[in-house]
């Protein structure tokens, strides 16, 4: 990085809790947080109205430091206007954690090309990493094979679209991938970590009966019957393991053994630009790397927190925090530019 660039120094995002009609009103042990009105079942992690945690912008709404700050942040590397992460006051990755009491809605989601239609920025393509799982767990991903448009829009009007959904099984660890057209549905019994571009835009086909608005001509819009939505087998590298690495994002579970250095973190590329750094479990410290550089205060990495690396950060050094019983597993989110 040429001395001239703006270092911004790692920070910790503080999460949005998100209320839904089918998610929990105690959220312990995951997150110290009970629910005083409607239950919650998403926790936002990284969406533009999360507040920086920490450092010289603390206080400040991430979607304005991206707008402020925006190849700081994401590096030479980043897209022009035009792009599905057009430079806007927006970050270019949404990522959650999902808790399901009941099941969500059956929905859909636009790709790039039909959310643009209907005025919004770009599609949604999403993941799912499994966090936690029940015995007996399942999701709902894509149709079965040979459904058409015609019976999955029987199947909304009388009720019985869950026939035609296929259902498999998840367990903690495991990763889905939910590319754009491909009709889904989360049913209790997991916790997930969701990434996916930075777009809220869903169309529900079937709710359940719950008072809430239906999208049924624009989700027989977007849905493809034929995704390539499903499981997706990890890939084992010397120093990590690829969860998944398709257009948008990419994903990697890094072992951390007592500390690991910023260098260490980007990996064989070397090649920098905005990361995220998620505590599955446990939790680490980033301190400055050695006694020449930049200096910024330590920044603590809790368990399921998450902290942003922007492209122009110092080097720096992660630490485990705690015993060996409560061992840091490291979760590294990238945004993959199509």
């Amino acid at each position: 990085m040429a001395a001239s660039e703006t270092e911004i120094a790692p920070f910790r995002i503080d999460p949005v809790f998100t209320a839904r009609v089918w998610g929990f009103r105690d959220l312990r042990p995951w997150y110290d947080r009970v629910a005083e009105g409607d239950p919650i079942g998403e926790v936002w992690l990284t969406g533009d109205e999360c507040t920086v945690a920490t450092g010289p912008h603390s206080g400040k709404k991430l979607g304005a430091l991206f707008s402020e700050q925006k190849a700081a942040l994401l590096g030479a590397d980043a897209p022009s206007m035009g792009s599905p992460f057009p430079p806007q006051a927006e970050s270019p990755l949404l990522i959650k954690t999902i808790f399901a009491r009941e099941k969500l809605s059956v929905q859909v989601h636009p790709n790039d090309a039909m959310a643009r239609k209907y005025g919004e920025p770009r599609g949604k393509t999403e993941c799912w990493y499994v966090l936690q799982a029940d015995p007996g767990a399942e999701v709902a991903v894509g149709v079965k094979p040979g459904t058409t448009l015609g019976e999955i829009e029987d199947g909304i009007r009388a009720g019985t679209l869950e026939d035609r959904l296929n259902m498999i099984s998840v367990a903690a660890g495991e990763m889905i991938y939910v590319d754009a057209g491909t009709v889904h549905a989360i049913w209790p019994g997991s916790i997930l970590l969701e990434t996916q571009q930075n777009s809220d835009v869903t169309y529900r086909m079937y709710d359940y009966g719950r008072p809430r608005q239906l999208h049924i001509e624009r989700s027989l819009e977007a849905t493809k019957l034929a995704t390539r939505a499903g499981k997706v087998a990890p890939r084992e590298l010397a120093d990590r393991t690829v969860l998944i690495d398709v257009e948008y994002f990419r994903m990697e579970r890094i072992p951390v053994v007592r500390n690991l250095s910023s260098e260490s973190l980007r990996g064989a590329s070397g090649k920098r630009g905005l990361a995220y750094l998620f505590a599955a479990a446990g939790a680490g410290r980033l301190s400055v790397a050695g006694p020449s550089g930049a200096k910024f205060e330590a920044v603590d990495l809790p368990q399921r927190g998450i902290v942003a690396v922007p492209a122009a950060s110092p080097e720096f050094v992660l630490e485990e925090v705690g015993g060996a019983g409560d061992r840091l597993d490291l979760i590294r989110i990238t945004p993959n530019w199509p």
